[in-house]
């Protein structure tokens, strides 16, 4: 079920509210907003469908539902948002630069979350959200005194940014390879970007303790057809027998 939008409908609380005379609360929405929105939420379930199977069976299914909140100037401490946060496992926070970019879906996974992605063993998104942090922050410095004046280990952040955003979160809706992709596929994608990561990180913390002088442009150079490969992932159809064959 999506509803589209919960900021709408509560806007014509408060509107109620006031006609009505009742006290009004943060943003002048009435008091009770945040248990009309959690009463709202609550509806997504497990069910038992009033149908049954030929046998007589009971047909279960579940409701899930998606909500679009709208905040003024896109800030999320607006009561309705905050009171949304409040009762749902799971928030998609879009960002207009993004989609001015063409880069869908136009999610920002740095204030996005999902409180169950644990119970799927995604354990690389921790990894993965620290690298995108890591760029955000480095952007500032590149802006200011160029790629050059990094130093190697945050040329490979920024480098490992790239591929997390364009060839991982990026996906083409109209194409057959990425409109839909399984969780066993999400994870293998993201078990071999981390896994480039911490290798390309032990290999110059290898040689710096040695003495030995590193360049990012040769470790590009040497590991041309594994980053050609991680870029090439997402472009698979994967099913129960596909493998990944990553050399270290």
């Amino acid at each position: 079920l999506m509803a589209d939008s919960t900021s709408r409908w509560a806007e014509a609380l408060r509107e109620m509210g006031g006609r009505l005379g009742e006290m009004p609360a943060d943003g002048g929405y009435p008091a009770y907003l945040g248990s009309r929105i959690n009463e709202f939420y609550e509806r997504a379930s497990n069910c038992i469908s009033m149908y049954t199977n030929f046998d007589g069976s009971d047909v279960k299914g579940s409701v899930s539902i998606i909500g679009a909140v709208s905040p003024p100037s896109g800030d999320l401490s607006d009561p309705v948002t905050s009171a949304t946060l409040s009762c749902v496992g799971t928030f998609w926070g879009l960002d207009r630069k993004l989609a001015q970019k063409k880069h869908f879906p136009a999610i920002n996974p740095l204030i996005s979350y999902s409180q169950d992605f644990n119970d799927v063993g995604f354990d690389n998104i921790k990894v993965m959200k620290e690298i995108l942090q890591k760029e955000k922050e480095l952007i500032e410095i590149v802006q200011l005194v160029g790629k050059d004046g990094l130093k190697i280990e945050e040329k490979i952040d920024l480098f490992m940014a790239k591929i997390i955003k364009e060839d991982f979160l990026q996906q083409n809706s109209y194409s057959s390879y990425d409109k839909y992709c399984s969780i066993e596929k999400t994870l293998l994608m993201s078990d071999i970007i981390v896994g480039f990561y911490k290798m390309t990180k032990r290999i110059v913390l290898d040689k710096m303790s040695n003495d030995e002088k590193i360049d990012w442009d040769d470790i590009c150079k040497k590991y041309d057809h594994i980053i050609g490969k991680i870029s090439e992932m997402k472009f698979f159809a994967w099913n129960d027998n596909s493998k990944i064959e990553f050399e270290d």
